[in-house]
């Protein structure tokens, strides 16, 4: 770490020069800032006795230091062994309050990261209302700092913003009870020269799926405080005498070479901290949505299987359509039963029949939502969200099910149960098509609605522990109406969540680019759509879809039958390349070369084993570069030692020779372009 506490300024505490007390605290970079006591800047922590009175002052009581790194009860959490990493617990007290405040500093032995927590026990005779419990605090000298943050909205996630820090506050957040399309639970802080291969940059990761908060703040001194957690607007939880409230976990990471530098500690710690299922198979699989949206039978899904089995594609997903009376968006969720009307025998003599073909089955569900034409509503239309003496509110036709309380969270539970048991299905897209809006549960009494929005993301997370645990084989894919939930807390339960909505292959490269700046390759799901894009009219090269699908889960989204006999041809190479280089984007270290962002022609990245024996580089070209030369791509990560043969050509250079020389792209003057080159080290 490049920066220390100032300690040549003598801060004047309070308890030698009480007069000091407001300027004090108005100025000194805390640990874990509370309200009150002239903190004018955004707290981690504020509260409310049953006076009224707001104010806590938080002091050093005690420490330890202690082997491995404790689960966060009812949240995901990264983990590690004994041998793995460490564990600082800091314990701090309000002595007048008698408030004990835990914060938990784990680091690892095999990745740059720093998992950070905090629990907050009411130690007094009377509750206590938090309206604030922020995870982590970060306060440095504005050394001319810019802010990152990811931005966007439906169908266009994960777009990196950039900008130099000003006075005030600034930053993303969401109140949407998931973290949402619109931002990220993330933000990094780097040097204003930094790059992708130099310069400082310090990251920060929210472990958490629901409303969030991640602020940075500029005050009179210029100096920074960044802050990361749930969000205090309409937050609240009562905290009895002798209760505790645990905060979700809080990732922070510091890289001296650059963003890309920040992005690969980032991917190390998501893959070997927190993904349980990182290396579980990923199938190439074909979605049913776009190929045929609801309008489908047993026969016509499997036609889709027989399709797949003679590419080898390994798995069919139904997506949605299959349960109740599920003919458009209008009805039937909440019904968990197959429609044996479009599927006579139901999913199993599917799955059995597609298993013959060599083919897996998979399945798509919404189990936190539901209809109002559903026989689960008529039956609890209590079991819904709502404000009592208001309309609910629909949001593309449906509901959302108030998984705060245990019986709703059970019924939900048992009916996928019953229905992964019913056949062979070996995946689960599970799916969340809209925002929280009417925050209330009738199981909490007035004083305490403020707790819903987290009690609701709580009881998510159980829900998705009990189906991991239950169902140990199944391979999990998290979505949210595209990446509206992609976040770490999602990323704990299952290995990989659906990117975006739309799969189209150029605008995928700016959401990709924007994701794998704290995601790892391997969590992004990325397939070939139908064109012209079903969701911006775009037409765009087979072979180009393909490329840029490449480096995530691979899959198709669309009906093979209906492409072209040169589309089709395409199709084995597409899944050839998959195989030969899913397993290095999946596990090597990634090094981003060019951005499409930012130069609106051409996108390129490099993978490198973790050896640095083999490396894959990737450059798409979207637009014509009229009257240019040829592209030189610089490489980086390879040993500059090692002697690197290009597979197609067979050219040799050491990897000082390729990071230095570059690698030539011939000019062509085409709108599309695709470039795949292998670099494999030649044994001596």
């Amino acid at each position: 770490m490049s920066y220390l506490l100032r300690l040549e300024e003598r801060p004047f505490p309070p308890d030698e020069n009480p007069r000091e007390r407001a300027s004090f605290y108005d100025c000194f970079p805390f640990e874990y800032p509370a309200w009150g006591g002239g903190n004018f800047r955004e707290p981690c922590l504020r509260l409310r006795t049953a006076s009224g009175g707001g104010c806590c002052e938080l002091f050093y009581e005690k420490h330890r230091i202690f082997p491995g790194k404790p689960p966060l009860e009812g949240l995901p959490a990264a983990y590690g062994g004994p041998e793995e990493c460490a564990t600082l617990e800091i314990t701090l007290r309000d002595p007048a309050l008698d408030v004990r405040v835990d914060l938990l500093y784990t680091v690892f032995e095999d990745v740059d990261a720093i998992c950070r927590s905090v629990r907050v026990e009411n130690g007094g005779r009377e509750a206590l209302d938090l309206s604030t419990v922020l995870s982590a605090a970060l306060e440095l000298d504005n050394d001319g700092f810019d802010l990152i943050t990811l931005h966007g909205s439906w169908a266009r996630e994960q777009t990196i913003d950039r900008r130099p820090l000003s006075p005030g506050r600034q930053g993303a957040y969401s109140l949407r009870g998931i973290s949402s399309h619109q931002f990220h639970p993330f933000l990094a802080l780097c040097e204003h020269t930094a790059t992708q291969d130099q310069g400082l940059a310090y990251g920060m990761s929210l472990v958490y799926s629901g409303n969030f908060l991640a602020q940075a703040e500029v005050d009179q001194f210029d100096r920074v405080r960044a802050v990361l957690g749930i969000h205090p607007e309409g937050f609240q939880w009562r905290l009895e005498p002798g209760a505790s409230f645990q905060a979700p976990e809080a990732v922070l990471v510091c890289s001296e070479e650059g963003l890309g530098g920040m992005s690969r500690s980032f991917h190390d710690f998501f893959r070997e901290h927190l993904i349980r299922g990182q290396k579980k198979h990923r199938p190439t699989l074909l979605n049913s949505w776009e190929a045929c949206y609801f309008d489908f039978d047993h026969e016509r899904l499997l036609q889709l299987g027989r399709s797949a089995a003679r590419y080898g594609i390994e798995l069919l997903v139904v997506d949605d359509g299959w349960f109740g009376r599920r003919n458009d968006e209008t009805t039937s969720l909440g019904d968990w039963r197959v429609n044996e009307e479009k599927l006579p025998g139901g999913l199993k003599r599917l799955g059995e029949e597609l298993a013959d073909l060599g083919v897996g089955l998979g399945i798509w569900m919404e189990p936190e939502m539901i209809s109002p034409d559903s026989d689960l509503y008529r039956a609890h239309p209590d079991y819904a969200m709502a404000i009592p003496g208001r309309a609910p509110t629909l949001a593309r036709n449906q509901l959302v099910l108030d998984l705060t309380r245990k019986e709703v969270r059970d019924c939900v539970y048992r009916q996928i149960g019953q229905v992964l048991r019913s056949a062979p299905i070996r995946y689960l897209k599970w799916d969340m098509n809209r925002p929280l809006v009417d925050v209330y549960s009738p199981s909490l009494p007035p004083e305490r609605q403020g707790e819903t929005a987290h009690r609701y993301v709580l009881g998510l997370y159980e829900l998705q522990e009990r189906l991991v645990t239950d169902f140990p084989d199944l391979l999990l894919e998290n979505c949210c109406s595209g990446g509206g939930r992609f976040d770490p807390g999602m990323l704990y339960y299952s290995p990989q969540i659906w990117t975006s909505d739309n799969a189209e292959a150029v605008d995928r490269l700016v959401i990709q680019e924007g994701t794998s700046l704290v995601y790892p390759l391997s969590a992004m799901g990325a397939h070939v759509a139908v064109c012209p894009s079903h969701i911006n009219g775009r037409v765009t090269p087979f072979q180009i879809r393909g490329r840029a699908a490449l480096p995530g889960c691979f899959g198709y989204e669309l009906d093979l039958d209906k492409l072209t006999e040169e589309e089709q041809a395409l199709i084995p190479q597409q899944l050839e390349e998959y195989r030969q280089y899913g397993p290095l984007f999946r596990t090597g270290d990634c090094y981003r070369l060019a951005s499409y962002r930012e130069n609106h022609t051409y996108d390129a990245f490099l993978c490198v084993s973790k050896d640095k024996s083999l490396a894959a580089v990737s450059f798409l070209q979207v637009r014509s570069r009229a009257y240019r030369r040829s592209l030189r791509l610089r490489l980086a990560g390879l040993d500059e030692s090692i002697l690197y043969r290009r597979r197609d050509t067979g050219e040799v250079r050491s990897g000082a020779g390729w990071m230095r020389g570059g690698l030539l792209v011939e000019a062509v003057q085409s709108d599309y372009l695709s470039v795949l080159v292998t670099l494999e080290k030649i044994q001596r």
